[in-house]
């Protein structure tokens, strides 16, 4: 198992400086976020993070990508892409990245629920009968390309999407070719919406098991209640030892489900500051996989 940082979760770091400071503290790889993003007076996750490459101009940017991930030393788990299946234009370009950067699996993303207002977006209000079809659909279309390109891609377990759970993403997938197309496993979002056992989910996806996100999250009571008098919760993200999802029971059924891929971590509490959060991020999960039976890489400072 090898560990890397998605860099959503690095919002105060250059490119560079995410890729030294993740290098330096024995990171094995970097998952790098890839989207046009809102500008932002400080840096956040989701607007104005400076870890982030854009999209736009992004085929003139590969040569940079390279230069600082082989600079720092480390691999690409992959690439965080934000393309929507149904925005083919996009999506061939991030799968053509992908390729020329040799990182070998890239997320593409799967429509929301008509519920949902991912994104900023008003929800649209289709079924989610309509919306899944549309989304295989789109992904027959989606993994053609990925084997022209020889890379993966990957759709994420997330909520307010389509594929919230493994279930659901077992059913969009089936008979797809699981050289081409695969599941990011998501810990933290399972915790907000589609969970299910990790180890029986995990065998459920088998062959399309093909990535591993962790981060943790927690539900908290509000003050306030709904119309009928009824408690109202709120999910929040934790940090990973302090979340409601057991991380070293998910390593466990990691190791039982015989998964050996990378883990990649988007940390998104902010109560421990960003430097001393990401490796301690790492001892905590060195620490765990040992626990759980599971070897571990080196990292890049000790390559």
């Amino acid at each position: 198992m090898r560990f890397s940082v998605f860099t959503a979760s690095t919002p105060d770091w250059s490119p560079a400086e995410a890729a030294a400071q993740l290098a330096a503290q024995g990171w094995d790889g970097i998952e790098w976020r890839i989207t046009d993003q809102a500008d932002a007076a400080e840096p956040g996750f989701w607007a104005g993070n400076r870890a982030t490459w854009s999209m736009t101009g992004l085929e003139d940017a590969l040569p940079e990508i390279a230069r600082v991930t082989a600079e720092a030393g480390l691999e690409y788990s992959g690439l965080g892409g934000y393309a929507r299946c149904d925005n083919h234009d996009d999506v061939e370009r991030m799968l053509a990245a992908t390729a020329a950067l040799g990182a070998r699996q890239v997320r593409v993303n799967v429509l929301p629920l008509g519920n949902a207002t991912m994104g900023g977006q008003e929800a649209s209000g289709r079924p989610y009968p309509e919306l899944f079809a549309d989304t295989r659909e789109h992904y027959e279309w989606v993994v053609s390309r990925a084997a022209h390109h020889g890379v993966k891609a990957l759709v994420e377990l997330h909520h307010g999407t389509v594929t919230a759970s493994a279930s659901s993403a077992r059913r969009l997938l089936d008979g797809l070719d699981p050289q081409h197309v695969g599941v990011i496993h998501d810990l933290g979002n399972l915790l907000i919406e589609g969970w299910e056992s990790p180890l029986p989910a995990l065998q459920l996806l088998g062959p399309y098991l093909a990535h591993v996100h962790v981060k943790n999250a927690r539900w908290v009571r509000g003050s306030e209640r709904d119309e009928a008098g009824g408690a109202v919760w709120q999910n929040e993200w934790a940090p990973l030892a302090e979340g409601q999802g057991s991380v070293l029971g998910y390593f466990r059924a990691l190791a039982e489900a015989g998964y050996d891929g990378w883990v990649t971590v988007e940390d998104f509490s902010t109560e421990v500051p960003l430097a001393e959060r990401t490796a301690g991020n790492l001892q905590y999960l060195r620490r765990t996989a040992e626990l759980a039976g599971i070897p571990v890489g080196t990292g890049a400072a000790a390559r």
